[in-house]
């Protein structure tokens, strides 16, 4: 039986009840709770307490939920016909009501309706491949990209994409190495694998996927992590896990060693080699091992995964030239540090008309942030290199944040600040126009004075694009890369909820110093570089459900300047950068590797529907395999080599070096190596005073 209340009765007792359950979870120190869906409703309503744009659930937020939640069950179109996405829309009508009163069947009947379908489709797809007439055909075309495509008119129009995509899987195989009979073999096994774990899914995984629909319907970046999720993004911001030291990927339902980290309990052991497949997981000395064979990689992390000084024992199924073998292995978990997302440097020298400069490339994949005693952290991190720059006296340097999505808004802001004196570096609104917060650098220390290039890309985003976007309106650097950066301008709050995982919610929006938000414009670059990425893809401006964009007043602060004396730096006026810009025009104009960048931008362009050629494919793939063989048989430290000889031949890396090689010369710090030495002096002696 139902029970009948006012909007705003409900409203207050959602709220009510879920402070009760926060309190009786923590102080009851409970395990093991499942989401249930006395749950939803309560936290539909915490993320309403403090969303940024939304504050009640409402018909067009219903329907954007709706359509998210279909949007995570059948991403991909394969399975939902046009007719199955109407009746969906018809079952879950209402949802907000009745998931309010306690009521989640209709979440539930859509989510069998999907497992019905994807039955259906797995079923189809073996009786496909099982059958005599099937065959291999290279001359396949289909459209890949879900957003080209439409929902299947019909079961029909489901089955036909799905014979092509069956072929695609084949040549998955094919490109591999492996022959067309045992190619089938190998999809159809797939496929009985997902038949298998078709069934795993626990209420809770139905209900999180609800919540976290819910979420995007709000906007992009709001989210509701389960446990799972939520310990995986904290490991992320940490950089840091408790482990085996090993980095693991799923092949065939096996559970395979990818790379053994240098440090860790795998690598230590000697007894471990790349390739390695994990069959079975036991915890301790002497608790049973457990089958993991066609276990989900996820579910063999986490039995891996565990307190440092635990014990974890392995099976290990290797192939050798006279055949399998298989041997237990007991590891010990200790803590390992995720060095592949740390702040790095490299030094390069270059000559710009016949004067001979040092430069640092800087490469800052994440702003990470371990917020426990003593952590670590990227704004460290970079204080020390650009501690060791200073010392290597260089004339120049390039910050790539090519490849940085953002992470830590406080290290942003002390990064950001290691470039000037002192002063605002973002300003963060909310709902409450009377609360906008300003964020500052009070550091008085200039860390790094000289010249400064930094790299971007449709990638850089968040943090990255304030600092970027700091220190463009500043003068401070010249901004080289892609038109303009991502264009996530907008502020998110994590908050625990305890058992029940985690939700982020958009509280805010960023603006930089020269009052424009990053939100959906970024960062423009200053010089433009060809890219081969799908620009018109990856922005903000192209997610569902992006926040406009905003403007504030300037808020600059004139004490970042430094005219003179120890940590001055030097403006980067228009006249600078258009001489740099047209410089970088003709080296860019006669440089190969452009050249070849032009020509796949071309051919991106030409296939406007995403029709794609099996043949092509095939091809390309081909080239994929040649570089992933280089690193077969390579223990860590030399793939990493192989990995950093491939970043330091980039063509934007090399361009930007050459820019700030050219910056160093016009700015007069190329002049004479002495002159970088006397700065380097001078800006040591300042940090040595305030020491």
């Amino acid at each position: 039986m139902k029970l009948h209340h006012s909007k705003k009765g409900a409203y207050m007792n959602r709220i009510t009840l879920f402070i009760a359950i926060l309190i009786s979870l923590i102080s009851a120190h409970s395990f093991g709770l499942d989401l249930s869906c006395r749950y939803v409703a309560p936290i539909e309503m915490r993320f309403l307490q403090k969303h940024l744009i939304y504050s009640r659930l409402t018909p067009n937020l219903e329907k954007r939920t709706i359509d998210q939640y279909i949007e995570h069950l059948d991403g991909s179109k394969m399975y939902f016909t046009q007719g199955d996405v109407a009746k969906i829309k018809s079952m879950m009508k209402g949802i907000f009501e009745e998931v309010n009163h306690e009521q989640c069947q209709p979440i539930v009947d859509v989510y069998n309706l999907f497992k019905t379908r994807m039955k259906d489709n797995i079923e189809f797809a073996e009786k496909t491949l099982q059958s005599k007439d099937f065959k291999f055909n290279p001359k396949t075309e289909l459209i890949t990209d879900p957003k080209k495509r439409k929902f299947g008119k019909d079961e029909t129009a489901v089955d036909n994409y799905m014979k092509k995509y069956i072929q695609l899987q084949v040549a998955n195989y094919i490109a591999t190495g492996v022959k067309e009979p045992k190619a089938h073999e190998k999809v159809l096994q797939n496929y009985q694998r997902a038949m298998k774990r078709l069934n795993e899914d626990k209420p809770s995984d139905i209900l999180s996927t609800y919540l976290d629909s819910f979420a995007l319907a709000l906007d992009p970046h709001s989210t509701y992590w389960s446990p799972d999720a939520f310990q995986e993004f904290e490991i992320q911001i940490r950089l840091s896990l408790e482990g085996i030291g090993a980095t693991l990927s799923s092949k065939d339902g096996l559970t395979v060693i990818e790379q053994l980290l240098p440090g860790g309990a795998a690598a230590k052991s000697g007894l471990l080699k790349q390739k390695d497949m994990i069959v079975g997981v036991g915890q301790g000395e002497n608790g049973p091992i457990e089958d993991v064979m066609d276990e989900d990689l996820r579910d063999v992390v986490k039995k891996i995964r565990g307190k440092k000084g635990t014990k974890v024992r392995l099976a290990i199924l290797r192939k050798t030239p006279k055949g399998n073998k298989k041997f237990n292995v007991t590891l010990t978990r200790a803590e390992i540090s995720i060095q592949d997302e740390a702040a790095s440097i490299d030094y390069v020298n270059k000559v710009y008309n016949g004067k001979k400069v040092k430069l640092a490339l800087v490469n800052l994949p994440s702003f990470y942030a371990d917020g426990t005693e003593g952590g670590r952290s990227s704004a460290s991190d970079m204080k020390k290199l650009l501690r060791q720059a200073r010392e290597k006296h260089v004339d120049g340097m390039v910050l790539d944040l090519s490849s940085d999505g953002g992470g830590s808004l406080q290290d942003a802001v002390e990064i950001a600040g290691q470039f000037f004196r002192e002063g605002n570096v973002v300003k963060q609104s909310s709902r409450d126009t009377n609360k906008e917060i300003v964020l500052a650098d009070r550091d008085p220390l200039v860390d790094y004075a000289g010249p400064l290039v930094i790299l971007t890309s449709r990638y850089t985003a968040s943090a990255a694009e304030i600092v970027s976007g700091t220190l463009k309106d500043y003068g401070r650097a010249v901004i080289v890369g892609t038109d303009h950066t991502f264009g996530k301008g907008t502020v998110q709050q994590v908050e625990p909820l305890p058992q029940l995982g985690a939700i982020k919610t958009t509280i805010g929006m960023f603006f930089i110093p020269g009052g424009e938000s990053t939100q959906r414009i970024g960062v423009k670059s200053d010089i433009t570089l060809p890219s081969v990425l799908p620009l018109e893809h990856i922005a903000e401006k192209e997610l569902e459900y992006a926040l406009p964009a905003k403007r504030l007043a300037p808020f600059l602060s004139a004490e970042a300047f430094v005219p003179s004396g120890p940590g001055a730096w030097r403006h980067v006026d228009k006249k600078l950068i258009e001489k740099l810009r047209r410089d970088s025009e003709i080296r860019v104009a006669k440089d190969p590797d452009f050249k070849k960048i032009r020509k796949d931008i071309a051919k991106e362009k030409k296939n406007k529907n995403g029709e794609m050629l099996i043949s092509d494919f095939l091809k390309d793939q081909g080239k994929a395999d040649e570089e992933e063989q280089k690193e077969e048989g390579k223990d860590y430290a030399q793939t990493q080599e192989l990995h950093k000889e491939a970043y330091m031949k980039r063509a934007d890396i090399k361009e930007a070096l050459n820019i700030a090689a050219e910056m160093s010369v016009l700015q007069g710090y190329g002049k004479a190596v002495a002159h970088s030495g006397t700065l380097a002096k001078d800006a040591d002696a300042k940090h040595a005073q305030a020491d």
